[in-house]
């Protein structure tokens, strides 16, 4: 079994993946949390791992950049090689002061402007949807018994990075969004559509507010506690 995005079989793939955007980040989680960790798909760079945290099967997976790509992506674990449940690992801009850089933070909802959700079954209207109450509940337990303070709430999902106009902002406020990422309406969505689990949980990379930021490099190494939160998640 393999798509024109993967070419791993059926079966290499854990029930639970990992899914950092990033695919430095993927083999950085592989290389240091994972034990025996085999690369199973590497389609356009794009690459994938499958192995084993404190004795339990646990993959991997790159998403690339926003909702197309994860929306691909995602839709091809869930649907063809049997995955269950998908946590996104990813990095976002703060949109209030009260997040700071390397603050980590679950949503709890997406909004998003985007028209995905629409285009992709005709049927799901919804400007916010939500991620699977279970996996929401084992990430806040993970967090709990790690000691890693976690900050809760809807984030923003968007189609652009780059805007020409403010006018996005008004959807944001009425929302009260901690944060900004591009992936998890798609991510969710495609969990709602095929009856699967999804959750997102994030690193504060940058602020919209204060301006801090991170180095590329930080963001590939140094947001552990997420990574260590969804692990434990995972099993």
């Amino acid at each position: 079994m393999s798509t024109p995005h993967n070419r791993a079989e059926k079966g290499d793939f854990a029930r639970t993946v990992l899914m950092p955007g990033d695919p430095r980040r993927a083999a950085f989680i592989a290389e240091h949390f994972l034990k025996q960790p085999r690369l199973v798909t590497d389609v356009r760079n794009v690459c994938g791992y499958t192995g084993t945290y404190k004795g339990r099967p646990v993959s991997v997976m790159a998403s690339g950049m926003g909702m197309p790509s994860i929306g691909i992506y995602s839709y091809e674990l869930f649907r063809f090689y049997d995955v269950d449940n998908i946590i996104r690992v990813g990095s976002a801009g703060a949109y209030t002061d009260d997040l700071h850089v390397f603050d980590v933070v679950l949503a709890t909802a997406a909004y998003s402007e985007s028209t995905y959700a629409l285009t992709q079954n005709g049927k799901e209207t919804a400007h916010v949807l939500y991620p699977s109450p279970m996996l929401n509940q084992r990430l806040q337990k993970a967090a709990a018994d790690l000691h890693i303070p976690l900050h809760t709430g809807t984030i923003h999902s968007s189609d652009i990075f780059y805007h020409d106009s403010e006018d996005y902002l008004a959807g944001v406020r009425a929302n009260q969004c901690l944060c900004v990422e591009m992936e998890s309406f798609a991510l969710f969505h495609n969990a709602n559509v095929l009856h699967k689990n999804a959750a997102c949980i994030l690193t504060i990379s940058d602020s919209l507010t204060t301006h801090e930021e991170t180095t590329p490099e930080q963001r590939e190494t140094s947001f552990t506690q997420m990574m260590e939160i969804a692990l434990e998640a995972a099993i």
